[in-house]
């Protein structure tokens, strides 16, 4: 996305696309409906736990590591291999994501860099900052042309002036630009799809439309599946505005996903059933 314009508030202009606002709408009402539940009075922390088990799983499935649910909750190891690595860097940014709020408005470079420095805490001395002229990317499931260094670091610089600036955009459309950007230029040398999608959680914690982080976001692209993922991002990359509405769209059916996840999680616990 373009950060530079005539525009000075970008990110709501891409409110008024057709059919973004009726996405914001539907999520909304999705995210009430659970904050809305009876059991939520009750066993909050549960389901936000629940949550980000179960976002953890769905993020590492779109990077490569499709493990059924009930394995990533009973294995300890994560150190055996690749998928391994996988699932316990995606769990590592789901716990630390709601411990970098305060920072992110303030700092939202600072945030990613924190975030691809657990993510990749295993692969060397590359971590925890953008890749420089030269280095190559690791990110096989994305087939996107790749910026170079110097294209990335401007428009970082671009994204991380909005957050600070703030602004009126609804947080699906923040949310979904922060995660579409970030995929765009692979900031980093690894990592960078569990990364994006940690900091789209980070943006709908801090925005106040999932303050308990009770909508696993991840488990609806996931549940939506890799193709339409990487169809969608198309639609990012395009810069058109249709690319650009199909991608808040997307991610907005993502967060609606989430949100029936955790209801159902919320019935099972009612039930006595989990």
């Amino acid at each position: 996305m373009s950060t530079t314009g005539a525009t000075a508030d970008p990110l709501a202009a891409l409110a008024s696309l057709p059919g973004v606002a009726e996405s914001v709408e539907s999520v909304r009402k999705a995210v009430d409906r659970v904050y809305g539940h009876r059991i939520m009075r009750r066993r909050s922390n549960e389901i936000t736990s629940e949550a980000a088990l179960r976002g953890a799983r769905g993020s590492a499935a779109l990077s490569g590591a499709d493990w059924a649910l009930e394995e990533v909750r009973r294995r300890t190891d994560f150190s055996s291999d690749d998928e391994a690595r996988t699932v316990g860097a995606a769990l590592r940014l789901t716990a630390e994501a709601g411990q970098l709020l305060s920072i992110w408005r303030q700092s939202p470079l600072r945030v990613l860099a924190r975030l691809h420095l657990v993510a990749a805490a295993d692969q060397g001395g590359d971590t925890g900052r953008p890749r420089q002229r030269g280095e190559r990317v690791d990110e096989p499931l994305v087939e996107l042309p790749l910026p170079d260094a110097d294209e990335v670091a401007g428009r970082l610089e671009g994204l991380s002036r909005l957050i600070i600036a703030g602004g009126s955009a609804p947080a699906l459309v923040t949310a979904a630009v922060v995660h579409g950007e970030l995929i765009a230029l692979r900031p980093f040398t690894s990592r960078n799809g569990l990364v994006a999608r940690a900091a789209e959680r980070i943006v709908l914690i801090g925005s106040g439309l999932d303050p308990k982080s009770i909508c696993p976001l991840e488990v609806g692209h996931a549940e939506l599946g890799r193709a339409a993922y990487v169809a969608a991002l198309d639609g990012y990359v395009s810069g058109t505005p249709e690319g650009m509405a199909a991608w808040i769209a997307h991610c907005g059916k993502a967060v609606e996903l989430g949100a029936r996840e955790s209801a159902a999680v919320c019935e099972a616990l009612q039930r006595g059933a989990a």
